[in-house]
């Protein structure tokens, strides 16, 4: 295949992923309703209610929001998805909540989060193991191998602690309000430089506790690989022109172990958007982790189904970029 007909193969492949992938997200984001629809149950919300309220009045609250278990299945589904389909409507929760506004806030509030502590995790782990890789056994492999063992093991609540104590201590060194320790944005902060400021105010602390016990991972992974391709035919080829051992793992073997990482990262994705529910809880960060749990402890059906189809979206997201990111990253690989 000429070089000429690759960029057309791969788009012709990625579409076609992505057509795979989006019948695979329409059949789990419906199994989903289902299975939330039957085991999900909205009027347990009223259970312990002073004074309490008849199944009548309880049926006439839940059912114009298409909740109520005494409505027929099949019928409640009809109705949800052709609000889906033909008014991207995804329901609203037991207490009249709509949905789509939860998800559009957290998600990009989860997003802020998220992707800035993921991309410094694997920028810091995947450098760690590069040096660590052409110093194995040295000094400073001993040193960091010590360190990223530490903190892999350390829980998120302990992290955090920490860190919003040693960032309370720089406000008050300072007697300035650097960092804050609750919540995504200040009110009323206008401007764009002023509103980017007071993000990275609040991102910074959150941040940092989700790369200390983050990046260890993509450490221990990036060596591990890189002394596998160490022995390599093209990395020894390499060696043998004259190369010195650290040229060699960085212009070389670097490049084919890095794939195994970007697939691990892209599959990463909605564990980095649902997963974080510590992160979001001690920080004030109300974003699709907190919102998840927040849907199954309050009988959210459609709550968790939009959870759900988000979660579905993003590994489809995360599964086509994989494959683009293995043909980048390895020229050797075409797309059939």
């Amino acid at each position: 295949m000429t070089e000429s007909h690759q960029p057309a193969t791969m788009a012709r492949y990625i579409l076609k992923s992505a057509a795979r992938w989006l019948a695979v997200i329409i059949i789990a984001t419906n199994l989903a309703w289902f299975l939330a629809a039957v085991f999900l149950d909205p009027r347990s919300n009223f259970a312990g209610r002073r004074p309490p309220l008849s199944s009548e009045q309880i049926d006439n609250i839940l059912v114009p929001l298409n909740l109520s278990p005494t409505q027929p299945l099949l019928e409640r589904w009809w109705a949800w998805i052709s609000g889906v389909v033909l008014h991207w409507d995804w329901g609203t929760s037991p207490i009249g909540d709509s949905v789509n506004d939860q998800v559009s806030y957290r998600m990009w509030t989860s997003a802020q989060l998220m992707i800035a502590a993921t991309v410094l995790s694997v920028i810091i782990g995947v450098a760690i193991g590069l040096y660590t890789a052409s110093r194995q056994y040295k000094t400073g492999d001993r040193i960091w191998q010590s360190i990223s063992i530490v903190t892999i093991n350390l829980h998120i609540v302990v992290v955090s602690v920490a860190v919003v104590a040693v960032g309370r201590l720089i406000n008050d060194a300072t007697g300035a309000r650097i960092f804050y320790v609750t919540g995504a944005q200040s009110s009323g902060v206008t401007g764009f430089f002023p509103t980017l400021v007071d993000i990275l105010q609040h991102l910074a602390l959150p941040t940092v506790s989700l790369v200390i016990i983050s990046y260890a991972g993509y450490h221990m992974l990036q060596r591990s690989l890189l002394l596998d391709n160490l022995n390599a035919d093209y990395v020894r080829t390499a060696r043998a022109k004259g190369l010195p051992r650290t040229t060699a793992i960085r212009k070389h073997a670097l490049r084919t172990s890095l794939i195994p990482v970007a697939t691990n990262v892209a599959f990463s994705i909605p564990g980095i958007f649902v997963g974080a529910v510590m992160t979001e809880k001690i920080f004030g960060w109300n974003g699709m982790g907190q919102y998840t749990v927040d849907t199954i402890s309050n009988n959210d059906v459609n709550g968790a189904v939009a959870v759900a189809a988000f979660g579905a979206v993003v590994t489809a997201i995360g599964a086509v970029l994989s494959d683009a990111l293995v043909v980048a990253l390895d020229p050797r690989v075409r797309v059939s």
